[in-house]
C-alpha cells in the first residue's frame, strides 16, 4: 500500500500582485527610484520590496526630509501612471488561474499596494478571475502582518490552513505564514530561502492544482486501541480489527496488548510498517519507520516509540504504552468509597511506568519533532475528575502532553470520552453493580494542532461474557485523533 496522509482540501488559492502576477515590482523599483531622485541598491530591498506606500514614503522621508504625505502621493501617481502603461502577466500566471477556475478553486488577490492600483491590475487580469481582494486600504495593517490574508479568508469563508498562499518577497511571505497558509514562494527580485510549509518555485509555469493542493497543510490520523489479549475473546478477530483499522481512516496505530503478533500480521495484511516491542506492544503505520525506541525486551507493561516519514521535511515519534491495571482507581472510588487523597496515593507504580516512558521519551526526542503518545493507562484523567488531581496525566502534562480528546471535547460532562468498557456495563464479579464507566485510554501530543478526536467502537457489541460474535474486537473504546502538522 502506497504510504500517504489524509489532506484537507485545498480551499482557496490566495495570490500577491507586485511581482507575483504581474511585474509590477519593477515598475514600483522604477517608481521608488524616481521619487528618490537617486538608484537604488541592494541595500534598500527591504524598505521597497512587499512594503506599503507608507512605510517606503517614511523611509524616503527619513531619508530626505521630505513629508511624508507627499511623498506618498507622489509613489502612488509614479508607479499608477506605470502600471497602466507596462503591465506584465508573470510568466504561468493565468494559465494557473484559469485551471484553479476550472477546478472550482476560488483565488482573491492579496496586496499591500493601495485600492486605486489594485483595481487597475484586476481591470487588466480580468477581476471576474477573482472572488476578492484585500489592498493596503481594507485592513488596519499590511504585510508583513497576518492581517490581509485573514481578511482574504474570512471574505471567503475559508480556513487559512486550507489555502496557498503565492508570494514573490520574504514580506509576504511572512504575512502568509503567520496568518496560517502554506506558501508558493516565487521570488522575483530578491531571493526566498526554503523552510518547512514553504515551497519555492522559479516560476509559476507549470504549477498545477495538484501541487497547490499537495501544499496544503498535511494531517495525520492517529489511533490508540487495546487489542484485548490479541482479540482472542471475539471469533475472526483479526480480519474485524483490519475492518476497524480501514474504516478508522487511521495512518497510524500504537497498540497494546498484541498478543505478540497482531502488529505484525495487521501491517503485513495492509502493507503498512510495523514495530513490535516485547510480547504486548507494538505500532504499525502507512508511513515509513525510520527510528525505534525504547526498551525492545519491554514487559507486559512499559511504553515503545517510532519515528514515521509523514512527508518531506515532516517528521513524527509516536510512542504507545501500557500502564498496570492494579489497583484501580474507578473500582476504588466507586466501590470503596475511598477519598482523594487515597486513590492518588495508589497511583504510584503507574507513575512510576509513566515517568520512565516520559525519559525514554525525553532521550529519543529530536528538536523539532513532534511527538504523540498514546496507550492504555489504566486510569483516569485530572481533566475529568473535579476532585482528584490523578498523578499519571498531570505528569504528562508536566512533561509538555496535552491531550488532544479534551482539547476538542473541553466539558467532561458533556463529553465524556468513556473508553472502559463497551462491553461491561455491570461489574463482571456477579454482584449486579454498573460498572464504573471512565476514560483510561488516550492520545496526548506535544507539538501539534489538534484537527478532531473521538472514541471509537463499531456496532453494537453484546455484554461480557456474550462476546464470541461481537463485531467490535475489544473490550476497549479506541481513540482517534486528527492532526494537522503545523511547521517545525
Amino acid at each position: 500500500m502506497t504510504p500517504h496522509i489524509h489532506q484537507r482540501p485545498l480551499q482557496a488559492v490566495l495570490f500577491d500582485m507586485d511581482g507575483t502576477l504581474v511585474d509590477t515590482e519593477r515598475l514600483w523599483w522604477e517608481a521608488v527610484e524616481q521619487v528618490a531622485g537617486r538608484p537604488l541598491t541592494e541595500a534598500d530591498q527591504p524598505d521597497v520590496l512587499g512594503r506599503p506606500v507608507e512605510h517606503t514614503a517614511a523611509w524616503l522621508g527619513t531619508e530626505s526630509g521630505r513629508p511624508e504625505v507627499e511623498l506618498a502621493a507622489e509613489l502612488h501617481r509614479e508607479f499608477a501612471d506605470r502600471v497602466r502603461t507596462g503591465i506584465v502577466p508573470r510568466p504561468g500566471a493565468l494559465d494557473l488561474l484559469d485551471a484553479l477556475a476550472a477546478a472550482g478553486v476560488p483565488a482573491a488577490l492579496v496586496t499591500a499596494s493601495p485600492r486605486a492600483v489594485a483595481d487597475v491590475v484586476l481591470d487588466a487580469l480580468g477581476a471576474d478571475r477573482f472572488a476578492a481582494s484585500v489592498t493596503a486600504d481594507d485592513t488596519a495593517r499590511t504585510k508583513p502582518a497576518p492581517d490581509p490574508y485573514r481578511a482574504a479568508c474570512r471574505a471567503l469563508g475559508v480556513e487559512p490552513a486550507a489555502c496557498v498562499a503565492v508570494e514573490d518577497t520574504e514580506t509576504g511571505v511572512a504575512s502568509a505564514e503567520a496568518a496560517g497558509c502554506a506558501v508558493l514562494a516565487v521570488p522575483s527580485l530578491a531571493p526566498i530561502g526554503t523552510a518547512p510549509g514553504r515551497t519555492v518555485r522559479d516560476s509559476l509555469s507549470g504549477v498545477t492544482v495538484e501541487d497547490l493542493r499537495h501544499m496544503v497543510t498535511p494531517e495525520l490520523r492517529v489511533m490508540s486501541w487495546n487489542l484485548w489479549l490479541g482479540g482472542s475473546e471475539v471469533d475472526d478477530h483479526r480480519a474485524k480489527q483490519l475492518k476497524v483499522v480501514l474504516e478508522s481512516g487511521a495512518d497510524v496505530v500504537g497498540l497494546q496488548e498484541t498478543g505478540g503478533t497482531a502488529a505484525q500480521e495487521l501491517a503485513e495484511a495492509l502493507g503498512w510498517y510495523h514495530h513490535r516491542a516485547g510480547e504486548n506492544l507494538g505500532v504499525i503505520s502507512r508511513h515509513p519507520i525510520t527510528a525505534r525506541f525504547g526498551d525492545p525486551d519491554v514487559g507486559f507493561y512499559g511504553a515503545a516509540g517510532v519515528r514515521i516519514a509523514v512527508a518531506p521535511g515532516r517528521e513524527v515519534d509516536v510512542w504507545t504504552a501500557h500502564l498496570h491495571y492494579t489497583p484501580y482507581g474507578p473500582y476504588e472510588s466507586a466501590f470503596d468509597g475511598l477519598p482523594a487523597r487515597v486513590l492518588i496515593a495508589h497511583e504510584e507504580l503507574r507513575l512510576a511506568q509513566m515517568r520512565d516512558a516520559l525519559a525514554r521519551i525525553a532521550e529519543s526526542s529530536r528538536d523539532g519533532v513532534p511527538v504523540v503518545l498514546v496507550g492504555d493507562f489504566n486510569c483516569p484523567s485530572h481533566l475529568d475528575w473535579p476532585d482528584v488531581a490523578w498523578p499519571v496525566t498531570r505528569a504528562a502534562e508536566d512533561a509538555g502532553f496535552a491531550d488532544s480528546y479534551r482539547e476538542a471535547h473541553p466539558d467532561p460532562a458533556a463529553e465524556p470520552g468513556h473508553t472502559w468498557s463497551p462491553i461491561h456495563p455491570v461489574h463482571e464479579d456477579g454482584s449486579g453493580r454498573p460498572e464504573p464507566q471512565d476514560r483510561i485510554d488516550y492520545v496526548l501530543h506535544r507539538g501539534l494542532t489538534v484537527r478532531d478526536a473521538r472514541t471509537l467502537v463499531t456496532g453494537s457489541p453484546r455484554p461480557w461474557p456474550d462476546v464470541a460474535d461481537n463485531d467490535w474486537p475489544s473490550d476497549h473504546a479506541a481513540v482517534v485523533t486528527t492532526f494537522s502538522l503545523t511547521r517545525m
